[in-house]
């Protein structure tokens, strides 16, 4: 079944089963990317025994594929806008698909990490897509945010089902078997893609930006690379200061060269609205938080406490559930109410979470940890749904694609950094696979952690002002936007 291509903001007539239907599509994609991030990191210890891999192997087990996605979810926001959406999403399906049947093939570190890298490409077409795709279909504005609140539950599921899914895998088949889960729910997202989702496109969508492009790579990779490598290098060599300076080269270049350029890849001028600033700090932060929060848990219930792969993933189901049951409601909070509340009760809860943990031991009792769950699922399943919100709708509606890959990104690269940060510490404390079992260890992470929280809790404060939302104003103002539609939290 074919669908002509129609511009951005035609099919809010579709009828409400098939927006539901193609919500659910839409949702099955961020399903398999949220499942293969929680199922990989329940099953790093069986993989760095298996492949001897050191902390920084499974460092990169991990951020590969978060830093391809992150380098390149701004260009595949666009080239959607340009192409077509549902072919960019397609493509990003196939390329996802094939790439978690070769993790499971894959004979060695570096070929797990190669393969991890073509995951991401093909992840990167997929949320900010699918992203656009919602937002395309679901054009009253309440109607979208509830519709986003679903779609951020979608990541609670996949906590859920990754950590206990991928344990039992673990347990049973082995590491390689977490990556033959995504390969039917994929194919069957590729055919129902074909089948139900409508064709969209911008009416001016942006040029192509390749200098902007190769800057936010060479940022990202030569910035994770230093911290990764930074322990076992040294902080202070040669080849760790250069790659610190090639990223700070690359980020003083990268806004010179968007400053000048007609349709940039990253327009600078949406970050003089401080509700979308906000927001993409907020974002890096929450995602900074969970990125470490995983890794270092997987970790220390493995590894320091001694639990089975399969039991691990047990402990990690409040974390998932309170995400599944916050999402929705945050959701319909900020489509009825704003943003405000959700981000202050998500600081508010990561905080809270992760100062329990910063005494944590290996005769920490279930209780204490099953708590500080609870609390970080409630955190992060408020934090979610606002951010989305307020990013997708502070930009003018013609570049959807762009807008939700900002939001994206800035989630990508916080749990990017996130890892590399929790990871360098656990190296830098004690070194070597020891660290992996430092209580210390997990004291200075836990804290890494904490500060994650409150500048969520702060700029969650500072970003929903009356203020905040009269300079979104004037910046959907600047871009013509005459009618911006909640352009702002609380709007």
């Amino acid at each position: 079944m074919s669908h002509p291509p129609t511009p951005q903001g035609s099919h809010a007539g579709l009828p409400r089963s098939r927006r539901v239907l193609v919500l659910a599509i839409c949702c099955m994609a961020l399903l398999i990317v949220g499942l293969d991030n929680t199922i990989v990191n329940v099953a790093l210890p069986s993989i760095g025994r298996s492949l001897h891999a050191p902390i920084s192997g499974l460092q990169w087990t991990i951020d590969a594929y978060t830093l391809v996605l992150a380098s390149l979810l701004m260009l595949s926001g666009s080239t959607a806008d340009r192409l077509g959406r549902r072919r960019v999403f397609q493509i990003g399906l196939v390329l996802f698909t094939l790439g978690s049947l070769l993790c499971s093939l894959a004979p060695s570190l570096g070929g797990l990490v190669a393969f991890r890298m073509l995951q991401g490409v093909g992840g990167s077409m997929l949320t900010p897509v699918a992203m656009s795709i919602i937002r395309n279909v679901f054009d009253e504005p309440r109607e979208r945010a509830q519709a986003i609140g679903f779609w951020s539950a979608t990541i609670g599921v996949s906590m859920a089902l990754g950590p206990v899914l991928g344990g039992a895998l673990v347990q049973t088949v082995g590491w390689r078997s977490v990556f033959w889960v995504n390969v039917p729910i994929g194919l069957v997202a590729v055919v129902l893609t074909a089948l139900f989702v409508p064709e969209s496109r911008a009416d001016r969508p942006r040029r192509l930006d390749p200098v902007g492009q190769a800057l936010v790579i060479v940022l990202l990779a030569s910035l994770t690379y230093a911290i990764i490598e930074g322990p076992a290098s040294g902080w202070l060599s040669a080849e760790i200061l250069g790659l610190f300076g090639v990223a700070a080269a690359a980020l003083v270049s990268l806004i010179r060269y968007e400053r000048r350029r007609w349709q940039p890849l990253l327009e600078l001028r949406f970050f003089a609205s401080l509700p979308f600033s906000g927001a993409t700090v907020i974002a890096v932060a929450a995602f900074m938080a969970l990125g470490g929060f995983l890794f270092l848990n997987t970790l220390y219930l493995q590894d320091a406490r001694g639990l089975s792969a399969f039991s691990a993933g047990l402990y990690m189901l409040p974390i998932a559930g309170m995400t599944v049951i916050c999402a929705p409601i945050s959701g319909r909070i900020t489509g009825h109410r704003g943003s405000r509340v959700p981000l202050l009760l998500g600081g508010i809860g990561i905080t809270a979470s992760s100062l329990m943990l910063t005494g944590l031991s290996t005769t920490t009792s279930t209780a204490t940890l099953l708590i500080a769950y609870v609390l970080f699922g409630i955190g992060f399943g408020m934090v979610n749904a606002p951010i989305t919100d307020t990013a997708v709708a502070g930009m003018p509606p013609a570049q959807a694609g762009v807008a939700a890959a900002v939001a994206s990104t800035s989630r990508q690269v916080g749990q990017t950094i996130g890892v590399a940060i929790v990871g360098a510490v656990a190296a830098a404390s004690v070194g070597g696979a020891a660290a992996l079992h430092s209580i210390h260890t997990a004291h200075v992470g836990w804290w890494i952690v904490v500060g994650c929280g409150v500048c969520v809790l702060l700029l969650g404060a500072l970003s929903t002002t009356r203020h905040a939302r009269s300079t979104a104003r004037r910046v959907a103002a600047q871009f013509g936007n005459e009618q911006p539609e909640r352009v702002a939290a609380g709007v």
